[in-house]
């Protein structure tokens, strides 16, 4: 293939537990069967690279595909693998995307008010791929940590950025560390609750989760880490497993990471399916073999709780932002969201809303701003009756409150919570 030019065609295809459940999987196997079986490359005189990605947000248009050709990105809508031919032949070989097929307006206003922090390299990397993620500077944040950074300088950073625990009631992740690390027993642990707001973040960038992890571990000079998940998430199971194993091979996890003398590693819980281990001390007691059952604090889980020792739980979109703070500084952090509610939050937006889908949103944005301009307002323009925020331990946001600031403080005000981060839109 010494003939073909460096400037190579990239074909993406959404495949996060919605892209396949689309039937993204077969798209993806269609333009593979296309392209090889046909000579595509030899007739473009180019390579063309398929690549899975994780989750795009925009579930709705589901299967998303993008194709990349000269420096332009085409994105297709609602491919189904009947389509793939004619995208093969017009786009990929005849240079002429086809408009009918590609995304709308609606597409682009989706994403255009959001804030993608932990969301950013989700749908565009390859989730199976630590290269991908390294070229990104993955990895980058825990060699900083280890190498350059004290153990107190890494709790001192994250008490900075105001990042809060991005489920339940919000409590400084910081602060938690922080209690976690000036205790003397050992061993400690740390545990990542993989909870079903944070699937798509599993599927789409696991090196995030672990590299947040490990910066954790080293801060609180931790044992071992856990990732509590249901078994039954086998696409989020398959990613973390797979880039565990690349991380140990590149010397991320394990013994002596990074040449530093720091020994931490990460195993997996399948926790029981109840809904209670969303509560951490029901969630230990799941790790532990028990039933799962609250326990009496104090103490907490930072001074007493795995096995009776000092434990740090946090959720995976919780450690994703862990790295981005490491390698940008609190004060980047910071300066997105409100005083008193930093950064940005993960929601599912769903219900009666146009442009259903995974939304980042900056701390502190209107539901006005969410419903009408990310999600494009109700179905069929109806009224808008109210909004369910916080899963089951939630609560309603009302229409006449619809230009309240999403934050911590606010929603605690109104009787809701962050709680799963997700939100339902009722007309």
């Amino acid at each position: 293939m010494d003939h073909m030019s460096d400037h190579s065609i990239e074909i993406k295809v959404c495949l996060g537990t919605s892209g396949s459940a689309a039937g993204g999987d077969e798209v993806l196997r269609m333009f593979r069967h296309h392209i090889s079986g046909k000579g595509i490359e030899v007739a473009v005189g180019r390579r063309c690279d398929t690549k899975k990605v994780g989750c795009r947000g925009f579930c709705s248009k589901d299967v998303l595909v993008d194709v990349i050709r000269d420096g332009n990105r085409t994105t297709y809508q609602s491919v189904t693998p009947i389509m793939v031919e004619r995208i093969v032949q017009d786009h990929l070989v005849g240079g002429e995307p086809i408009a009918e097929w590609m995304v709308r307006e609606d597409y682009a206003s989706f994403h255009e008010k959001q804030h993608k922090v932990v969301l950013g390299p989700c749908g565009d990397i390859d989730p199976e791929s630590i290269d991908d993620y390294i070229a990104l500077q993955g990895y980058s944040a825990a060699k900083k940590a280890m190498t350059r950074m004290t153990p107190d300088d890494v709790v001192d950073e994250v008490v900075r950025s105001g990042l809060r625990g991005r489920g339940g009631s919000g409590f400084s992740t910081g602060e938690k560390w922080k209690v976690c690390k000036r205790e003397d027993a050992q061993p400690k642990y740390i545990i990542c609750n993989v909870g079903e707001v944070n699937r798509p973040l599993a599927e789409g960038n696991p090196h995030a989760i672990i590299e947040g992890i490990v910066i954790g571990g080293y801060a609180m000079c931790a044992a071992k880490g856990y990732l509590f998940i249901r078994e039954r998430y086998h696409r989020s199971v398959e990613r973390l497993q797979a880039a565990i194993e690349q991380a140990r091979s590149k010397g991320f996890l394990g013994t002596n990471i990074l040449g530093t003398g720091f020994d931490f590693d990460i195993e997996f819980s399948f926790g029981t399916e109840a809904f209670i281990c969303g509560e951490e001390t029901a969630l230990m007691e799941s790790i532990e073999g028990k039933r799962a059952m609250p326990r009496v604090r104090p103490p907490y889980p930072a001074v007493s709780g795995l096995w009776g020792k000092p434990t740090v739980i946090n959720n995976a979109e919780t450690f994703s932002n862990i790295p981005l703070i490491i390698a940008r500084g609190a004060e980047w952090y910071s300066s997105i969201g409100t005083k008193t509610s930093k950064g940005t939050k993960v929601f599912t937006l769903s219900g009666k809303v146009r442009n259903n889908g995974l939304v980042e949103i900056p701390m502190g944005m209107s539901f006005r701003d969410i419903v009408y301009g990310i999600g494009g307002g109700t179905e069929g323009d109806k009224e808008l009756k109210a909004i369910q925020v916080g899963g089951p331990s939630g609560g309603m946001i009302p229409t006449s409150m619809i230009d309240l600031g999403l934050d911590y403080e606010n929603l605690a005000k109104v009787g809701s919570i962050v709680g799963s981060g997700g939100m339902v839109v009722f007309d």
